[in-house]
């Protein structure tokens, strides 16, 4: 029985994290194709996607910072022409 309670654990995370790349893929997206977006509404997208994750993982936003901080940082400096 012990098992099949970590197998549960186990599908929820893969469930969570295959939900987070959904909307990692979705912001990337929006901000790649959406030709109306400015550069605050752009960010605003990132910091609720951030929002987003720490909500199913509380515990990781230095994973976040870390991994998609500079991933979007790049995408908006290739967008919009900044740092």
């Amino acid at each position: 029985m012990g098992n099949c309670g970590r197998e549960t654990e186990l599908a929820l995370e893969e469930r969570l994290i295959r939900r987070m790349h959904l909307l990692v893929d979705l912001t990337t997206a929006i901000i790649a194709q959406d030709p109306a977006l400015t550069l605050d509404e752009a960010w605003q997208h990132v910091l609720a996607l951030k929002r987003a994750v720490l909500a199913m993982f509380p515990d990781k936003e230095a994973v976040f910072d870390l991994i998609y901080i500079p991933r979007f940082s790049r995408l908006l400096a290739e967008r919009f022409g900044a740092n």
